[in-house]
């Protein structure tokens, strides 16, 4: 297990498990309510305000099929101008509380399919969101935790914190 706790918050911490030889669990609270989380990571709008990935890297694609059986397309560009790319397809959805969905990028850096499960998890106005992500195989799993994915998604995960926290200042500032 490793924990990194992000500068600044007393609630930013996010911890990296490996349950099974194939796994990765990945658990962070949120200081927002389920369903602003949930539309954070399902409507394409709000995806581009936080899911960049590492310095320089923006999502510039963000196409999504909410259903069973949809599809959802992601592109992100470097400043540099490459690209990487990653489709995936909902096999469970039930809003607000999970989302499960098969997931290959274009250049297969993960050794197959990868299958990813994001619950979200709502206690007195936060929400503890946990992902999970099944691997081919132990080897994919462990290559893939050695490109500093972890650290990304802390990163990523503190853009979503701030994104939330700009959203629900709107909130206030529009009521």
């Amino acid at each position: 297990m490793s924990t990194t706790r992000l500068p600044g918050s007393t609630v930013a911490t996010l911890t990296v498990t490996t349950p099974s030889d194939r796994e990765v669990r990945i658990t962070r609270v949120f200081d927002a309510p389920r369903p602003m989380v949930f539309d954070c990571w399902t409507v394409p709008e709000l995806l581009k305000g936080w899911l960049h990935g590492p310095d320089g890297w923006r999502l510039e694609t963000c196409e999504i099929d909410l259903r069973v059986g949809g599809t959802a397309r992601y592109v992100w560009r470097h400043r540099d101008g490459q690209a990487m790319g990653m489709t995936a397809t909902y096999r469970e959805i039930d809003r607000p509380s999970l989302i499960a969905a098969s997931e290959l990028f274009d250049e297969d850096w993960t050794g197959g399919e990868t299958l990813a499960t994001v619950v979200f998890t709502e206690a007195k106005g936060k929400t503890l969101l946990t992902q999970t992500i099944l691997y081919a195989s132990q080897a994919a799993r462990d290559g893939a935790l050695g490109t500093g994915m972890t650290s990304g998604m802390a990163d990523s995960y503190g853009q979503l914190d701030a994104y939330l926290a700009s959203l629900q200042d709107s909130a206030k500032g529009a009521a």
